[in-house]
C-alpha cells in the first residue's frame, strides 16, 4: 500500500502531465505574430535632474496562441537622460530570448533619470524600448522633461540671501534664516523642498509675487503619482514654514505653499509687533494644519487656507484678523479630525497671551464644523459677514453672518478638483461689507476686482458670472 505522501506525488505529478498536455509549448516564428502593447508611449512629466522618477508600467502581450520569443528587448538611448527597465521583475540594459506563452503577457517596468543640461527651461528627454521579434522591430516611446535646478543643502545663513526666478531651487534638510537676516524671494520663483525639509526664519522673509508671476513653495516632485494623478494631490512631501520666536515683518503674497506636513508655525512674545502679513495666498493641502499661531500678531488678506487632515487653522492667543479669506476642508486621505476654525486661550505647555480675533467677509465651510468654540462669550473672537455651514443666529461675537449657507465652489473631490472659486449659485456672492476690506485687498489672487460692483463677495475669491446656456 503506497504511504500517503507517495499518492500526494503521483497525483501531482498526473495533474502536470495532464496540464502539460493542454499547453502547447510549440514557438510561432510568423513574423505577423507580433507583439501588442498597453500603451504606444509612456511619459514622465517634468522631473527634476539628477533625480529619479516614479516607477511607471507597461504590459506586453502575445496574442498568437503560440509562444513568441522576444530576441531583444533595449532602450535605444538617449544622452540627456537615461532610462532604466525591469523586465518582468528582472532589472537590466539589455534582454534576449524573453519567452511569451500564447494569450500570455509580461510586464516592463521604466524609470527616469535627466541629466543636468545648465538650462533655464526644461529639456524634452525622447526615448524608446526596441522589441525585436521574429524578425519585426516595434517600439514603445518614452518621454520626460527634466528641470535644472540650483541644490540649496540645509544651513544657516549668516548673510542675506535673494532667489530669483531663473531656475527652481531645491532645498534639503532645513534651511534656518539667523536672526537679523533677510531672505528675499522675487516673483515667480520655485522653492521646491525634498523630502522632511524645512525652513525655519528667525530673521525677516520677503516673498512678493505678482498675479502674473507667483510664487510657490512645495515639495519637489513635479511629475505624477501614478497615472494622471500629481503630486500635487499628495500631503506630507515636505516639513513645512516656521516663523521662530523674534521673528517679525515677514511679507508674503501671491505665494503658494502647498504638500506641506507641519503647514506654517508662527510663535511670538510680542502680539502687537506683526508677525507675518499674507496677501492673495494659498496654503493648501498638509497633513495636519495650514496654519498654527501662537502669540502672534497675524494679518491676512484675500487667502485661501484650505484641505488638511487636522483643523486647517489653529489661533493661540495674540491678534488675528483676516479679512475675504476662504477656510475650506475637502481633504481627501481622511476625514478631517478637526473644526475647520480653531481660537485657544490656553494651550497645555506654552504661556498663551490674551487673544482677539477678527474674521471679516470671511467664507468658512467643508467636511469639518465650522469652529470649535460652540460660544464666544468669554472669547474676543468676532465673526463679521462671514458664510457659514452651520445653522445659527447673529450674537454680539457674530455679526450679520449667513447661516446654513453654501458657497457653492467649484471643487468636486472625487475628481481631485480643489477649486474654491464661486458658481453662480452661490450664497457668498454680494454677501460681504465694503468697509470692512482694505483698499490693498480690492484685487484677488487671479486680478478680479472686490469693488467692481457694489456688493461685496464673500471669501478669497470674487465670483466671476458663468455663461448659462439657454435651452
Amino acid at each position: 500500500m503506497k504511504s500517503f505522501p507517495q499518492l500526494v506525488a503521483l497525483v501531482l505529478a498526473l495533474l502536470a502531465l495532464v496540464l502539460g498536455s493542454c499547453i502547447d509549448d510549440g514557438y510561432t516564428t510568423s513574423s505577423s505574430d507580433v507583439l501588442a502593447f498597453s500603451t504606444d508611449t509612456v511619459t514622465f512629466d517634468t522631473v527634476v535632474t539628477r533625480q529619479g522618477t516614479v516607477t511607471k508600467q507597461f504590459i506586453v502581450y502575445n496574442h498568437a496562441s503560440k509562444q513568441v520569443s522576444i530576441s531583444s528587448i533595449k532602450v535605444a538611448g538617449n544622452p540627456n537622460g537615461r532610462f532604466f527597465i525591469n523586465v518582468d521583475g528582472v532589472k537590466g540594459e539589455e534582454f534576449h530570448d524573453v519567452d511569451i506563452r500564447g494569450g500570455d503577457s509580461i510586464f516592463v517596468f521604466v524609470e527616469c533619470k535627466v541629466n543636468a543640461a545648465n538650462a533655464e527651461e526644461p529639456l524634452a528627454v525622447v526615448d524608446s524600448i526596441e522589441f525585436v521579434t521574429n524578425g519585426v522591430t516595434q517600439f514603445v516611446t518614452l518621454t520626460a522633461w527634466g528641470q535644472d535646478v540650483v541644490t540649496i543643502h540645509g544651513d544657516t545663513l549668516h548673510t542675506d540671501l535673494h532667489l530669483t526666478a531663473e531656475r527652481p531651487y531645491v532645498i534639503y534638510d532645513t534651511l534656518v534664516v539667523a536672526p537679523g537676516v533677510k531672505l528675499t524671494v522675487d516673483p515667480g520663483a520655485q522653492l521646491l523642498f525634498h523630502k522632511g525639509a524645512l525652513l525655519r526664519v528667525y530673521g525677516r522673509m520677503l516673498a512678493v509675487g505678482t498675479a502674473e508671476a507667483p510664487i510657490t513653495l512645495r515639495g519637489d516632485r513635479m511629475d505624477n503619482v501614478v497615472g494622471d494623478i500629481s503630486f500635487d494631490i499628495m500631503p506630507g512631501q515636505w516639513g513645512g514654514v516656521v516663523f521662530g520666536y523674534g521673528s517679525y515683518d515677514n511679507e508674503w503674497a501671491y505665494v503658494t505653499m502647498k504638500s506641506s506636513e507641519l503647514g506654517m508655525h508662527c510663535s511670538s512674545t510680542d502680539p502687537e509687533q506683526r508677525t507675518l502679513h499674507l496677501l492673495n495666498c494659498v496654503l493648501r493641502n498638509t497633513s495636519s494644519s495650514t496654519l498654527t499661531t501662537l502669540n502672534a500678531r497675524i494679518d491676512a488678506e484675500g487667502t485661501e487656507f484650505s484641505d488638511c487632515a487636522a483643523g486647517v487653522v489653529h489661533f493661540i492667543g495674540g491678534n488675528v484678523h483676516l479679512v475675504n479669506c476662504t477656510l475650506a476642508n475637502y481633504y481627501l486621505f481622511a476625514a478631517p479630525a478637526e473644526p475647520i476654525l480653531n481660537v485657544w486661550k490656553e494651550h497645555a505647555t506654552e504661556q498663551v497671551m490674551p487673544l482677539t480675533a477678527y474674521f471679516d467677509n470671511c467664507v468658512i465651510y467643508g467636511l469639518a464644523s465650522d469652529i470649535n468654540v460652540g460660544v464666544l462669550d468669554n472669547y474676543e473672537v468676532y465673526l463679521r459677514h462671514c458664510l457659514l455651514r452651520s445653522n445659527g443666529t447673529d450674537d454680539t461675537r457674530f455679526i450679520n453672518c449667513v447661516w446654513a449657507g453654501d458657497p457653492k465652489f467649484y471643487t468636486v473631490r472625487e475628481d481631485y478638483v480643489f477649486d474654491y472659486r464661486l458658481h453662480n449659485e452661490s450664497d457668498a456672492i454680494g454677501r460681504g461689507n465694503r468697509d470692512l476690506c482694505p483698499d490693498g485687498a480690492r484685487y484677488d489672487r487671479f486680478g478680479n476686482d472686490r469693488f467692481a460692483r457694489t456688493d461685496l463677495d464673500l471669501g478669497a475669491y470674487v465670483w466671476v458670472p458663468e455663461a448659462v446656456d439657454e435651452q
